[in-house]
């Protein structure tokens, strides 16, 4: 190994233990990475911002904002809702749920799928008096699964089109990943219709909120006024108000704060109460002693001055502006206009003061706002609601344009009549044009550091393949293969991309590991065509942790699952797609 490849694989090893560490985020970890290769000399200066440029980077922002203006729409929104209320069955209700994440997966971004059908499957849960954990880890897989269908539902899949075309060929097109894909995504959606039951029954995520006080495993601050009933009493006589279930966190008096306080501690007018319990009782205690919830008076801004104010329940999404800061920190009410209730974390009992908690991605939070700014607020924050979202549906002209420009996108690339880039390009810039979507909400869906990521690591992963790092990794697989039949040489590969995309996100993954995919397939004498579907399906499976895709870290808190959860369900679906992806890919795409 000589010295450029040796520091081609360090950067490498690197990036993948600064993505698993997770301090820094993915795009920040992607441009250090650039220029650690730049200072290295394994990317020359001239060409370290060649992939700003890429097709890549056209395809997947113009395709986020066809996304963004489907899912505004909410016409299949709608459409599902409807289906689902006619369902009152656990048994028919998941496989509903499952199989139609995985129908808009393939035709939207599938963490926006995700999204839109998050609030269905919290009034299905609501309605029946169930956990929604039954719904959501099952809902993550599906939505993952619904990607690997066409070339726009996942990154991975655009990727490798691009790989394909620079090994001298053409890109795959649009429902090249069709034949595999549906097999596969079918398949697994039929899994997880039943093998739901895997999952622990324990689990007890967040149930929806009709009101602003906390639920169970929520923690909300209180302040005793001076005409509260609780004044001059014992935290015996407040938990009494609760049945004892209700619990006092801690109570905030003169700046000095007393932990976990025994039921013969006084209480006083002015004391700040950090509670704890369950919705029920914890409306009791808050009415009947005459408390006040903290921030809930607080006015919020308003677009008329007669716009009553109200609460929405939501989850902190991957990319949410509150992801690392607290509700100090970023000074929501000054910034946004909006008030935090409470919070709730899986797996999580705070004992901080709401303002000091330093917020993650899939933390269920209540926010208090204007009835008709909420919405807005909601997407600008990067917070998915898990009701409806009252977002209005919009003039019928612009759904039927909508509508129009998406089924005209999808006809033009199954036909071939335009490059990728340009058709999607074109259908962005009309659906913005027609105002089907407003051009702010268009930037804000673009996702920067997606692009960022995909940008900075483009001249990173062609490092390996000028420094011969790739040629030199398909080589030892080649020797390692050359006694493996052809089935097993693609499953490897298939496992090598599900084993490394938890480490290194699935995109990374695919621009690391297509190249050595395809070398592995030349130096074996075969198509590399089944090896980079391998890659790009291996890639987009990512059914084992809770860090490995953001579908899967968004439903985490709200579904209360633990680490080891995802295993339970996505061991076994892992092993079906391997077993139904190789031999399908064998298939559709011959080996010589």
């Amino acid at each position: 190994m000589t010295q450029p490849q040796l520091l081609s694989v360090l950067l490498v090893a690197g990036m993948m233990a600064a993505f698993l560490w997770g301090r820094l985020r993915y795009d920040i970890v992607a441009m250090l990475a650039l220029l650690a290769a730049v200072a290295l000399g394994l990317v020359p200066a001239a060409e370290a911002f060649k992939g700003f440029s890429d097709d890549i980077v056209v395809i997947v922002g113009s395709a986020l904002v066809l996304s963004a203006a489907v899912a505004r729409s909410r016409i299949i929104e709608r459409l599902f809702s409807k289906l689902g209320s006619g369902t009152a069955s656990t048994h028919w209700q998941v496989p509903l749920l499952v199989f139609s994440v995985a129908i808009l997966s393939a035709i939207i971004k599938n963490i926006g799928a995700l999204a839109m059908m998050l609030p269905i499957a919290y009034q299905l849960a609501r309605k029946g008096g169930k956990s929604p954990s039954v719904f959501l880890m099952p809902m993550a897989f599906a939505s993952l699964l619904g990607g690997i269908v066409t070339l726009v539902g996942t990154s991975p899949n655009v990727i490798v089109a691009r790989v394909r075309q620079e090994l001298g060929g053409e890109p795959f097109r649009m429902f090249d990943f069709a034949p595999v894909g549906i097999v596969v995504a079918l398949a697994g959606c039929a899994f997880l219709s039943v093998g739901y039951r895997l999952l622990p029954r324990g689990r007890r995520g967040a149930a929806s909120l009709d009101q602003a006080i906390a639920i169970k495993d929520y923690l909300t601050e209180a302040r005793l006024g001076p005409k509260s009933a609780l004044a001059g009493k014992t935290v015996a006589a407040l938990k009494a108000l609760g049945g004892g279930n209700v619990e006092i966190v801690q109570i905030l008096r003169d700046e000095r704060r007393v932990k976990a306080p025994l039921p013969d501690a006084g209480l006083r007018a002015g004391d700040l109460l950090l509670l704890r319990g369950d919705a029920a009782l914890l409306e009791r205690v808050v009415a009947e002693g005459g408390l006040d919830l903290i921030g809930k008076d607080r006015p919020t801004e308003k677009e008329d001055a007669l716009d009553p104010d109200r609460t929405a329940e939501a989850i902190i999404g991957p990319d949410s502006v509150l992801v690392g800061q607290s509700a100090g920190d970023i000074g929501l009410h000054a910034r946004f206009g909006v008030n935090m209730l409470a919070i709730s974390r899986s797996g999580e009992r705070f004992s901080q003061r709401l303002r000091d908690i330093r917020l993650r991605a899939g933390d269920v939070v209540v926010i208090q706002g204007d009835e008709k700014l909420l919405p807005e607020k909601l997407s600008e924050m990067g917070l998915l609601p898990l009701a409806d979202r009252l977002v209005p549906l919009g003039s019928t002209r612009r759904v039927v344009l909508t509508v129009a420009i998406a089924l005209a996108a999808v006809a033009t690339l199954a036909a071939g009549l335009a490059p990728v880039p340009l058709v999607f390009f074109a259908a962005a810039v009309l659906l913005i044009a027609f105002r089907c979507v407003p051009l702010r909400e268009a930037y804000r869906n673009i996702d920067a550091p997606i692009l960022i990521m995909l940008a900075a690591l483009i001249p990173v992963s062609d490092s390996l393949r000028t420094t011969g790092t790739t040629e030199l990794f398909a080589s030892w697989l080649a020797l390692f293969g050359a006694g493996l039949p052809g089935w097993a040489a693609v499953a490897l590969i298939l496992i090598a991309a599900m084993a490394v995309t938890p480490f290194l996100n699935n995109a990374a993954t695919v621009l690391v590991m297509a190249p050595i995919g395809a070398g592995f397939a030349r130096n074996l004498d075969y198509n590399p065509d089944a090896f980079l579907m391998a890659v790009a399906i291996g890639a987009a499976c990512d059914f084992l942790t809770p860090i490995g895709h953001q579908c899967n870290t968004l439903v985490m808190g709200p579904g209360g699952y633990r680490f080891g959860d995802y295993a339970r369900l996505g061991a076994p679906l892992s092993l079906i797609v391997i077993l139904l992806a190789v031999p399908m890919i064998l298939l559709v795409w011959p080996l010589r």
